[in-house]
């Protein structure tokens, strides 16, 4: 069994428009919402193994935070470029290259991406991820080379402005 944690990048800068998308930094919002998030994280015992991200510098400073805050050491952190402009198809390749001995991962990408590949692997019907937006996937494999569309359980959604009263848990 394998559980697989998708992660929209926390909220972005526009201040500066002459940056590329590329290097758009996170917002004040974004910075104040990963703690939150990883503290709503840590309250239901998740955990993560490795962490990888687009190499976008709002995504990749969002899986430092989250790593910084879980303890998760440095070198079970990286990217993957192709996590960038990826459709659902590169989400599941990135899935599928994971360590084995990575059980709960994490995969740090952008959204239209990162609904879609969700929608696809647990058939739900979610319309959007929001900005540090949180997807736990239950994963029927031993091996994450075994990963594939329609297999994973949705097992929780939550974002920085779900309010107590609408958690779904």
């Amino acid at each position: 069994m394998k559980t697989l944690y998708l992660l929209r990048h926390a909220k972005s800068s526009w201040d500066n428009p002459d940056l590329k998308d590329f290097e758009r930094p996170l917002a004040q919002r974004g910075i104040g919402d990963v703690p939150t998030m990883v503290e709503r994280f840590k309250a239901r015992l998740g955990s993560v193994d490795c962490i990888i991200c687009s190499p976008a510098v709002r995504t990749k400073t969002t899986a430092k935070m989250w790593a910084q805050q879980l303890g998760v050491v440095s070198d079970k952190v990286g990217s993957n470029p192709e996590l960038y402009f990826a459709g659902s198809p590169m989400f599941l390749k990135a899935a599928s290259l994971l360590d084995d001995d990575c059980n709960g991962a994490m995969l740090v990408g952008h959204n239209p991406a990162i609904t879609d590949f969700v929608n696809e692997m647990a058939g739900s019907d979610i319309d959007n991820i929001p900005t540090c937006g949180l997807v736990e996937l239950s994963l029927p494999i031993d091996a994450w080379s075994e990963i594939e569309f329609a297999s994973a359980e949705l097992v929780y959604f939550d974002y920085p402005k779900k309010t107590a009263d609408n958690h779904d848990d």
